[in-house]
């Protein structure tokens, strides 16, 4: 079958082990289905696969895409759940310690077929494309978590989000605005700026430009280039979400801010089944459309995966079948 995938670990040069070819048929194991998939989104995860990290060795080659949305041998239209955990695990899968993500011992999305947990393809509301679909396991489903189930926010309270144009920062604005928050969005240039305001934002700023206010949440997948500004705009009894660390993971903590205001810090990571369902009603009741910066063919993978890697990104990249 047609596969996107990655052929050996190689961490000085990616895209060099990045090949669109040909996989065998997968088996469907007990208690799995197989999905025909029709779209699949692009995440910093597959490069980090390229590179080898998070994967040993002995797993390669190895089918990318964490993300994908497709159909089910019933014809039913469905969204990947990423998160594949132990069986016997009770309660929250993303606190398994045995869990793993499609594409760390499993193949991924980007191919003709996957295969997947019955629980981990889950029925796509009426109306949502595929592209829609492909994008909200992971980023869109980070965003929710660290939204609804972290951050305790309520309607009309203020949240800053760092950063303006990835895939959870365009999420968190378009799901912020929709659940009648205050939104502020931070970003390097004026493009990027222009993109959150377009999806929802009521102000935007320069990367750590002095706010007008304090917020009561500052949502973070920026780390070390943010993090002192983070800290400064929050209120007294505010809290930061984090969910990422792309520019350094190790910023100064200043820690007497931290207890002397009673600031808090959470930390997040995806999302739940349960959690990516609600997300599909709330996205198909509020009438959101996730922003796609890029829909590619998955033929064409390649400059898609040039693009991110070189931060060429506004909104996610779907690869299309």
């Amino acid at each position: 079958m047609f596969a996107v995938y990655a052929s050996e670990p190689n961490a000085d040069s990616p895209l060099d082990s990045l090949v669109v070819g040909e996989r065998p048929e997968p088996e469907v194991p007990d208690g799995w289905v197989s999905v025909n998939v029709n779209a699949a989104s692009l995440n910093m995860h597959d490069l980090w696969t390229l590179r080898g990290v998070g994967i040993k060795p002995d797993q390669f080659p190895m089918i990318l895409g964490c993300d994908g949305a497709g159909t089910t041998a019933d014809g039913t239209d469905v969204v990947l759940h990423s998160i594949i955990g132990d069986p016997d695990w009770k309660g929250d899968e993303t606190l398994d310690p045995k869990r793993t993500l499609l594409t760390e011992r499993h193949q991924g999305s980007m191919a003709d077929t996957i295969v997947v947990p019955k629980r981990n393809a889950i029925p796509r509301p009426e109306g949502m494309t595929a592209a829609q679909g492909a994008v909200l396991g992971t980023a869109w489903l980070t965003a929710y978590r660290m939204l609804f189930t972290k951050s305790g926010l309520t309607p009309g309270q203020t949240m800053l989000v760092q950063g303006a144009s990835g895939g959870v920062s365009t999420a968190l604005v378009q799901l912020g605005r929709a659940a009648g928050m205050q939104v502020w969005v931070t970003g390097r240039d004026a493009d990027k700026r222009a993109l959150a305001e377009r999806l929802g934002a009521h102000a935007t700023f320069d990367s750590g430009e002095k706010l007008p206010g304090k917020v009561d949440a500052v949502f973070e997948s920026v780390g070390e280039a943010t993090w002192s500004h983070s800290m400064r705009a929050l209120k007294p009894g505010g809290i930061i979400v984090i969910c990422g660390t792309t520019s350094g993971p190790n910023p100064p903590a200043d820690l007497q801010r931290l207890f002397f205001l009673q600031l808090r810090v959470v930390g997040s990571t995806m999302g739940t089944r349960d959690e990516l369902a609600n997300l599909m009603s709330f996205v198909a009741t509020a009438g959101i459309s996730p922003e796609i910066g890029t829909e590619v063919p998955m033929d064409q993978a390649k400059d898609a995966f040039s693009s991110m890697l070189d931060g060429k990104t506004a909104g996610k990249i779907v690869l299309t079948r």
